[in-house]
């Protein structure tokens, strides 16, 4: 299971500071030295294999973190253990009905389909236009 197994838009997070400290900016870190959860209200592919968070925090500014940067709340506001959830390397997929799948890409013959690319490069477009 991966981040989005878990956890759906406005649910409470914690940020670990030490493992994102190096690319926040002075404010960012500010926020989270007085308070460290924050909200999601979105996610974000990363870097193609990954999923991200984009966190409201208690400032108000947005951030987005990288899946492992976080720490998972339950209800109660305690750490949920990071043994009960796994973060995979996987590529995204969509079904039919337009939900988020996760595939592994292991077979070189994947990597290497054009209609994977042409599927790739029509998606990348409609984030542009």
């Amino acid at each position: 299971m991966s981040i989005l197994d878990k956890t759906k838009i406005g649910d409470s997070v914690q940020v670990n500071l030490e493992l994102s400290r190096d690319r926040l900016t002075k404010e960012i870190i500010d926020a989270i030295n007085i308070s460290s959860e924050g909200k999601i209200i979105d996610f974000k592919i990363t870097d193609g294999k990954g999923i991200g968070v984009v966190l409201q925090l208690s400032n108000g500014k947005e951030q987005w973190f990288f899946e492992d940067e976080i720490d998972l709340l339950d209800e109660k506001g305690f750490i949920i253990n990071k043994n009960n959830y796994s973060i995979n390397n996987k590529s995204l997929k969509f079904d039919t009905s337009g939900e988020l799948k996760y595939e592994i890409k292991s077979n070189i013959s994947d990597l290497l389909n054009p209609i994977n690319f042409f599927f790739w490069l029509f998606v990348s477009f409609q984030d542009i236009f």
